[in-house]
């Protein structure tokens, strides 16, 4: 091994460090339940739809930017763009911190204010600053796609643990935080500073630079030399189905993730009766399934080296087809909370494996060279699936009063998703059309 390649083989894991700081502070968006909580009772009252739609915006917005900060980032590399996205985040969170005085006690305003501000403005930061981390590790690691990439993302979905822990802290301060918008605020400045300093330590490897060793995976696109722009890519059979199988899957796991402690209380009410045990039993819910979330993401990474992406697809596909069905009788009986928490742990521990599965997967079909932009244009789906998944559920309960509608439906999709999955065995590597 030379010296320069000992260097290069060193420096990606200093990379991996900047990356999980970025991703941990994006990863609060999932924790906005916590802020969601607050607006619908206390001294705002807020209707539940309402509370839903800065969440709804925040992810939409994540998913819309991140096609041009891809882009970008494949043309300027990684540090510009993620300093970029810190300071939208950071701005969108102390712009939202104004929203008790904009609102002036009035939801409609207050609502319009935090889908500007945490929504757009802020999932306009995440979308920048997300793609960066996980464009300069696939390069870093070809060795090692499906499990850096988990590591990677794995620190977005302990975010909303984390920070979770974090926004409570600060909303659980009544004296120095009277509304919510303080703790925006604060929020606002600690997001601000850490991921422009996380960005600081991302980098890409030197032009045509591989681990000492290494040998590109045959029937990837990287063993063929061939690097996929987003136009050819779109024109393949193979992105159509990996971009359904990606929004049928994150609809399933998002409606999960954004209605479980509701769920959970119809599906126990006996134990949800007592308010004190309650607030700690849906907490600790939600706390597990953000631990198999995180945790799914490197598992299934890492599983899908060995086995390969397409095998560990379909077997995690299943596992969430079952756990769909699951929650879907569940919600027509009565149950411990011990057993919503572990089909909830399923549902999330497959949801987290699409972070590491499609990202490394683009890069084995579309090359590692424009992962950024291509996986930018599939991520999209993520963004269409932000916009059902958190909204459908809470119309289809209004609607028929039960949530085994909306878990069957999505249940079908999961079946749906694993169909795909199982036609890409007959597709080697993509071609575009001419």
């Amino acid at each position: 091994m030379s010296e320069e390649a000992a260097v290069s083989s060193s420096r990606r894991y200093f990379v991996v460090l900047g990356a999980l700081i970025i991703q941990v502070c994006l990863g609060s968006i999932y924790a906005w339940s916590i802020f969601q909580t607050a607006l619908r009772g206390g001294i705002y009252n807020w209707p539940s739809f309402w509370t839903q739609l800065p969440f709804a915006a925040g992810l939409a917005s994540f998913a819309v930017f991140m096609i041009f900060a891809g882009r970008w980032q494949d043309r300027v590399g990684p540090r510009k763009v993620a300093m970029l996205g810190g300071i939208l985040l950071g701005v969108g969170y102390l712009i939202a911190g104004l929203v008790d005085i904009v609102s002036g006690g009035n939801p409609a305003i207050g609502t319009a204010w935090l889908v500007l501000t945490y929504g757009i403005i802020g999932g306009a930061g995440i979308g920048f600053a997300y793609v960066c981390p996980i464009a300069a590790l696939v390069k870093w690691f070809p060795d090692k796609k499906g499990l850096i990439t988990g590591i990677a993302v794995a620190g977005f979905g302990a975010g909303a643990l984390v920070m979770g822990y974090v926004e409570t802290g600060l909303l659980s301060l009544p004296i120095i935080f009277p509304m919510v918008g303080g703790a925006f605020l604060i929020l606002g400045v600690l997001y601000l500073i850490l991921v422009v300093l996380g960005a600081q330590i991302l980098f890409n490897p030197p032009p045509g630079w591989i681990p000492p060793g290494y040998q590109p995976t045959a029937g990837t696109a990287d063993s063929k030399g061939k690097e996929f722009m987003p136009r050819e890519m779109i024109s393949t059979i193979v992105f159509w189905l990996m971009w359904f199988m990606f929004l049928f899957a994150a609809t399933a796991g998002l409606m999960t993730l954004g209605n479980v402690k509701s769920a959970a209380q119809a599906i126990d009410p006996i134990t949800a009766a007592d308010p004190i045990i309650w607030g700690f039993i849906a907490a600790l819910i939600v706390g597990v399934m953000s631990i198999f979330n995180a945790a799914g993401r490197i598992v299934w990474g890492a599983i899908s080296d060995r086995i390969g992406r397409v095998t560990t697809l379909v077997i995690m596909f299943v596992l969430l087809t079952i756990g769909m069905f699951s929650f879907a009788y569940l919600s027509t009986t009565i149950a411990s909370w011990v057993i919503v928490m572990t089909v909830a742990s399923l549902i999330g521990f497959c949801f987290g494996g699409n972070f590491a599965l499609f990202p490394s997967s683009t890069a084995d079909y579309f090359g590692s060279k424009n992962v950024g932009s291509n996986y930018g244009v599939l991520f999209t789906s993520y963004g269409v699936a932000g916009i059902v998944g958190a909204l459908a559920a809470g119309l289809i309960v209004d609607i028929t009063g039960s949530y085994f509608m909306a878990f069957v439906l999505t249940g079908v999709l999961a079946i749906v998703a694993i169909i795909l999955a199982l036609a890409l065995y007959r597709i080697r590597r993509p071609t575009a059309k001419k």
